[in-house]
């Protein structure tokens, strides 16, 4: 029965500190910060840096997707629109911040890939 009583005791006294309740809240709500911050925060501002970079870099004859699901390839770049040309024909203007994907020409591709050399292969 002592050994009860005491053990009462030590739960009184325990709850009778809010200091150290705070500093446990305190404590809980910044590891949950920490927590938001590098698996919800971080990564969306490395995307959101990625994305402005990507649309900064566009240039004339790169091909585009836009966010409604356009194809086309870049016909001209102005300060906040760019010009797609869709068909031989027909061309449309969009706010730049509409581009989802931009992949590069397939000209300047060729360019980048070495050119190999058909009797090296043959040795």
């Amino acid at each position: 029965m002592n050994a009860i009583s005491h053990g009462l005791v030590l739960l009184q006294a325990a709850t009778a500190n809010p200091t150290g309740q705070m500093v446990s809240t305190l404590v809980t709500f910044g590891l949950v910060f920490v927590i938001f911050y590098f698996l919800i925060i971080r990564p969306q501002n490395k995307k959101q840096k990625e994305m402005q970079k990507m649309i900064a870099g566009v240039k004339k004859g790169d091909k585009i997707v836009t966010i409604g699901g356009i194809h086309g390839t870049v016909y001209s770049v102005k300060e906040g629109t760019v010009v797609v040309k869709v068909d031989d024909d027909c061309k449309i203007e969009f706010s730049k911040s509409a581009i989802a994907t931009v992949s590069v020409a397939k000209a300047e591709e060729k360019a980048e890939e070495p050119a190999t050399d058909k009797t090296e292969e043959k040795k």
